[in-house]
């Protein structure tokens, strides 16, 4: 461990994806390109960084490393976004209807991903996704389907392929809600609902809200925030699932693996909520985390096969697409019944 961080392969590694990372946080600071989000611009900057082939493969081992490693650490450190006493103020009916949006909208992604000849990967990765948090979904349920081949192209690209299919919906949709908030006739407390329970990244969620106004943003980062929390659980039953149904759980002697760096998230989210580290601390808290899970997805988008990214994702879009659609109509359908 200590010779691979001290290695000048690892160091050009760190250096190449922070400076992708620090460069997509840049760009979502600008109009419009802040709905994408920074860690979605910081895979497309990785991605684009494959053009300097000699460096990529010269750093190949440490963007592995920080593929892995820093995406652990970045969960760990969003913990202190999750306001635990927030969210407990918004009462029973946020949290049951984040719990009815994530369930359904996994089974109903994943099965139709399937039914479309999806790989079980992908289609559990994509619906995972679409359903609790984008891309920190993805990246926290892949590490509970790895099968042991986390280092392998294969593996990366699943994680690629599920990231772009929730950036490029996750958009599309914050167009959508934007554009009909004067025409469904609801309030801005009804719309800040709409946009945390059907979105798919914080920043799309943060993005639609404001259109609402102070009050739908505060909503909306609160039903949001209500879907990130359940990540923690989901990743723990996925991991169970999915062995059984690999066929490599306790029969073959191996041991489903604990999520540990999702129990530090936990962890994370109870010092936030509960000790007082002051806002400034916890925002540049906050800020760290991104810019850590930017260069994971940066060192993600520099592995990627662009071949596999369109020719293995078609159907798993069509999925998401299908389902994203249903979770727009049925998070709009709870938001002017019972809010």
């Amino acid at each position: 461990m200590k010779k691979t961080i001290l290695s000048p392969r690892f160091l050009a590694a760190c250096l190449a994806t922070l400076a992708c990372s620090c460069l997509g946080a840049f760009l979502a600071g600008l109009p419009y390109l802040s709905i994408v989000g920074a860690l979605v611009l910081s895979l497309v900057l990785g991605m684009a960084f494959q053009t300097w082939r000699r460096a990529v493969d010269y750093a190949s081992s440490g963007i592995g490393f920080i593929s892995n490693k820093f995406l652990r650490l970045g969960i760990i450190l969003l913990g202190f976004k999750l306001n635990l006493a927030m969210l407990a103020e918004a009462g029973v009916k946020s949290m049951a209807l984040s719990c009815l949006v994530v369930s359904l909208t996994v089974l109903v992604a994943y099965n139709i991903a399937r039914r479309l000849g999806v790989g079980r990967r992908l289609a559990i990765l994509t619906a995972s996704g679409t359903g609790i948090c984008g891309a920190a979904a993805v990246m926290g349920i892949a590490s509970q389907v790895a099968d042991g081949d986390e280092n392998t192209k294969r593996f990366a690209e699943d994680k690629v392929v599920a990231v772009a299919i929730v950036a490029l919906l996750g958009t599309l949709f914050t167009l959508i809600e934007v554009l009909a908030y004067p025409l469904i006739g609801m309030n801005p407390h009804q719309f800040g609902v709409l946009a945390g329970g059907s979105l798919h990244e914080i920043a799309h969620a943060v993005a639609a809200g404001s259109a609402a106004g102070p009050d739908g943003l505060d909503v909306a980062i609160v039903a949001k925030l209500s879907r990130v929390l359940l990540l923690v659980p989901v990743a723990l039953i996925v991991g169970v699932w999915y062995r059984r149904k690999e066929g490599v759980g306790d029969a073959s002697g191996r041991r489903v693996p604990v999520p540990w760096f999702m129990l530090g998230f936990v962890a994370t989210s109870i010092v936030g909520t509960f000790v007082p580290l002051g806002q400034e601390m916890l925002d540049f808290l906050v800020r760290l985390s991104y810019l850590v899970l930017g260069m994971a997805m940066a060192a993600l988008g520099m592995s990627v096969n662009f071949k596999a990214l369109f020719s293995r994702g078609r159907n798993a879009f069509v999925a998401a697409l299908v389902t994203s659609f249903g979770l727009f109509a049925f998070v709009l359908f709870a938001a002017k019944t019972f809010f």
